[in-house]
């Protein structure tokens, strides 16, 4: 059983339309165990709840974070840690391509698989903008890095699939073009390029339903020249938080490591932010074709992230401190959009006041999951209508009374900023053969 499409008509957002809000999906791949999540100051009732996969909460200002975690410890007020949330309705395993954004099984994210707009595609409507989403990627080949515009794993709509971009300076250039190109802003960029490119031969190769989802891709093209237009209204923005790219960045990057891909998509992610071009932005940090490459400690190693979630270690360092290492560097980006975010003022505040970050694993709870736990570590500014900043929150294991899913969660961030649907994505087949109440958002993050 699936809920196709929220309701976005006729709603009335709870938030002021003119100061929107942001969101950022920061995707990591090899999973996230729930145990590296866990406080190390948790008292021994806490503990054994913790492990024993018993709802509980605990006070983050009253407890100590994981080392891995402690980038955010400037924010711990803002800092939300949900644990419980389950993921079975989407893919899992190695990779959840689009189907962890739209809580629905993807088939290796074939066309045919997607079933919905995918929330992230859902929140953007919610907090109109020019480019109203923007989906990054660091992925690979396991040896390099993909460059240029290719295929993502976000969705705009049911049988769509999105577009990323796959490298810093390409980014930058159809993000910011209006400033770094303005003749070639009513032309065919590289974007309009890729959709037809990509898509238009196969339209001429097939027939029936295929034939028409491909044409309901193609038709975004025009959507796209439009923007572009829109884009060039915001020259002045753009050129006050135009980011500067390392030379290194140049003709795909080839010789750039993988901390200063991140360093450099980071930058990119806040200006795309700073310049209004669009609310939601969705950043796969690293899937498990990702080489690893110039990682502080293993600088000399082409670490494979897929070896990594086997036990392979580095240079004498085992899997578990580089896994750890990665993660370092994952949060030491969000606490740079954090402190950036806060620089910038809105409103009588920052524009942080009116951002929430999620970072959590595409695949579940471990290199090869089955979807029990999908831990997410959340960041919210304080006008979030969301209430888990603060918070350690383990909900209910899966498939007992009050267990929420990755629908649920959706769900409640969508109800939270104004789409009042009453469930997003397919449920739980064992919590329907159980009759276990599923639909809704979580009301107790609900302020």
């Amino acid at each position: 059983m699936g809920f196709g499409q929220p309701n976005t008509i006729g709603m009335t957002p709870s938030f002021d339309q003119n100061l929107p809000f942001r969101f950022i999906f920061i995707r990591k791949s090899n999973g996230i165990r729930p145990g590296e999540l866990a406080l190390p100051t948790f008292s021994d009732q806490e503990k054994s709840k913790d492990d024993h996969k018993e709802a509980f909460e605990a006070d983050l200002e009253k407890h100590e974070l994981p080392s891995w975690l402690s980038g955010l410890k400037p924010h711990k007020e803002h800092l939300g840690i949900l644990q419980g949330l389950s993921c079975k309705m989407s893919e899992n395993g190695h990779y959840s391509y689009s189907s962890v954004m739209g809580a629905f099984k993807s088939g290796r994210n074939s066309l045919s698989g997607i079933k919905r707009a995918t929330a992230d595609f859902e929140l953007a409507k919610l907090s109109p903008s020019p480019f109203g989403h923007v989906e990054l990627s660091l992925t690979g080949n396991y040896s390099s890095f993909r460059t240029g515009i290719v295929p993502g794993y976000s969705a705009p709509a049911a049988h769509q699939r999105n577009y990323c971009y796959a490298d810093p300076q390409t980014a930058f250039d159809e993000l910011f073009k209006s400033v770094v190109d303005p003749a070639s802003v009513n032309s065919e960029n590289r974007m309009l390029q890729f959709l037809e490119s990509e898509e238009a031969y196969k339209v001429s190769a097939i027939q029936g339903y295929e034939r028409l989802k491909l044409t309901n891709h193609i038709s975004s093209i025009d959507a796209i020249r439009q923007r572009n237009r829109e884009v060039a209204a915001h020259a002045e923005l753009i050129q006050r938080h135009l980011p500067v790219l390392n030379p290194v960045h140049q003709d795909g990057g080839i010789n750039a490591s993988t901390p200063e891909k991140q360093e450099a998509m980071t930058d990119i992610l806040i200006a795309a932010l700073a310049t209004r071009l669009t609310n939601v932005v969705t950043y796969t940090i690293d899937e498990l074709s990702t080489p690893i490459r110039g990682l502080p400690g293993n600088e000399s190693d082409r670490i494979s992230i897929h070896e990594l979630g086997h036990n392979g270690g580095y240079s004498g360092v085992p899997a578990e401190k580089i896994r750890e290492k990665i993660r370092v560097g994952h949060i030491k980006q969000i606490a740079k959009i954090i402190e950036q975010l806060k620089q910038i003022p809105e409103g009588t505040g920052s524009m942080f006041d009116r951002t929430m970050i999620f970072y959590f694993p595409e695949n579940g709870e471990t290199h090869h999951s089955h979807g029990t736990e999908a831990p997410f570590i959340v960041l919210a500014g304080n006008a979030s209508p969301i209430n888990l900043a603060g918070r350690y929150l383990r909900l209910p294991y899966h498939a007992t009374p009050e267990h929420k899913t990755l629908g649920n969660w959706y769900t409640t961030l969508l109800n939270a900023f104004g789409n009042p649907i009453s469930h997003y994505g397919d449920l739980d087949l064992e919590m329907s053969r159980k009759k276990l109440t599923q639909i809704g958002p979580i009301h107790q993050l609900l302020t």
